[in-house]
């Protein structure tokens, strides 16, 4: 469904993405999040899903500034591998490679942010940094708690789950208590619930946040 294509971000670096396409009307666009294993068959596949339910997606590769091309699994060595490089990320690089998927999946309207564990963290940053953003939806996102200063730019809501052992309840609390209108679900799951490649994948948590994110874009969109 999807193909790969250039983003020139505005300091003029170049980056790859992945886009899919709907095959009947497009809803809006869509900005697909990576986690910290690339753009890989998951991300694709999570993009083909929303292109599928209607919108044009952009998924950028937000380590092609690092090291491009990066596909990761999900095995230990891989997460190590993923998280040295998200190591070396800053997030204004980051934020302005996805201006230019937002860019580019303007031209199917309004857009709206979707991302995953750091895209979770980035979706949140992303609505708070990021003009003219329509929506912004984040998956357990285990930095957001510590950048709740400022004002965000658009609807936001967040999943997490009540068994992730890297964003303690506590956090989700602090999230909720800075910004009251954020709309927040918490499921009985770990982390990566929604990622069919991982052992914490929880197909019922997934498909309940999914049609939450669904219909929460096109109340947004």
């Amino acid at each position: 469904m999807g193909r790969m294509i250039q983003l020139t971000a505005k300091d003029g670096a170049k980056i790859g993405a992945y886009e899919a396409a709907p095959d009947g009307n497009t809803r809006g666009g869509l900005v697909v999040l990576q986690e910290i294993f690339g753009v890989n068959h998951h991300v694709r596949d999570v993009a083909d899903d929303f292109a599928a339910a209607g919108y044009h997606v952009v998924a950028p590769a937000l380590f092609d500034r690092i090291a491009p091309g990066t596909e990761l699994g999900y095995d230990a060595a891989d997460i190590q591998k993923g998280i040295a490089i998200r190591a070396k990320t800053s997030l204004g690089d980051t934020l302005a490679d996805i201006e230019a998927a937002v860019q580019s999946a303007g031209q199917a309207g309004r857009v709206g942010v979707v991302g995953y564990c750091w895209g979770g963290t980035l979706a949140y940053a992303a609505a708070a940094h990021i003009d003219g953003l329509g929506a912004a939806v984040g998956y357990y996102g285990s930095g957001i708690a510590n950048m709740l200063a400022g004002q965000l730019l658009c609807p936001v809501l967040l999943h997490f789950g009540d068994r992730d052992k890297s964003i303690p309840l506590a956090d989700v609390e602090k999230i909720r208590r800075a910004h009251p209108d954020i709309t927040i679900h918490i499921y009985p799951a770990e982390h990566g619930f929604n990622c069919t490649a991982r052992p914490s994948y929880n197909p019922a948590a997934a498909d309940l946040a999914r049609q939450r994110t669904l219909d929460f874009l096109a109340e947004q969109l």
